[in-house]
């Protein structure tokens, strides 16, 4: 009995020193949700191990979950991609500008998911997170130009260069109230963006 006893005791101290899976998958989500706050506040250009800190988990662990920073990064982003997919599902015809929208708060809250992808083309040529967003663009796009809801010229890849333009006024801003503005001043002077349907 006094064996057993000492044996129940030694397993509840395991189980809570050794969780094995379910403290894994509590880094891996203390990373993704640190990575995301680090990236919006720091930019994309931070240390791999600044993530690491901010977990609370050692180097160790994180290489465990990501190889490298941009493999966190596109965990992260993934998510964003997977969000702008579900505004472009939606059959209204306005979800064209929804997902526009959503595109250019994503940016102005975290210009480093452009950097992101721009450092994902060169690492991995099997990257397709640039031409999945060109693609729900497009088809989000073609709804809103069937109800006349859009510029009928407009493809996806001329709203992925706005985008660009956008993330040049958020990379340079200083402050995120000011980039706001500055972002609504540089939008104003794109003709498809000022020819958005007033009630869109």
């Amino acid at each position: 009995m006094r064996r057993e006893g000492v044996n129940r005791k030694i397993r509840a101290a395991s189980s809570l020193t050794n969780r094995g899976p379910a403290a894994a998958a509590e880094n891996r989500a203390a990373i993704l949700s640190a990575a995301r706050s680090v990236f919006a506040e720091q930019g994309y250009r931070i240390p791999f191990s600044t993530i690491a800190r901010a977990a609370g988990v050692g180097q160790a662990v994180m290489y465990r979950h990501f190889p490298s920073k941009l493999h966190v990064a596109l965990a992260v982003f993934e998510e964003n991609i997977a969000e702008l997919e579900h505004l472009a599902r939606s059959p209204e015809p306005d979800a064209f500008w929804h997902v526009w929208d959503r595109l250019v708060a994503m940016t102005i809250e975290s210009s480093a998911f452009v950097d992101m992808v721009i450092d994902a083309a060169v690492q991995l040529p099997d990257y397709t997170g640039t031409a999945r967003v060109e693609s729900l663009l497009g088809t989000a796009l073609e709804r809103a130009q069937s109800a006349g809801r859009a510029p009928a010229g407009l493809v996806g890849r001329d709203v992925l260069l706005t985008q660009r333009m956008v993330y040049g006024v958020v990379a340079s801003g200083p402050t995120p109230g000011p980039t706001r503005e500055s972002v609504s001043e540089a939008l104003a002077l794109v003709a498809w963006v000022a020819d958005r349907p007033s009630d869109a």
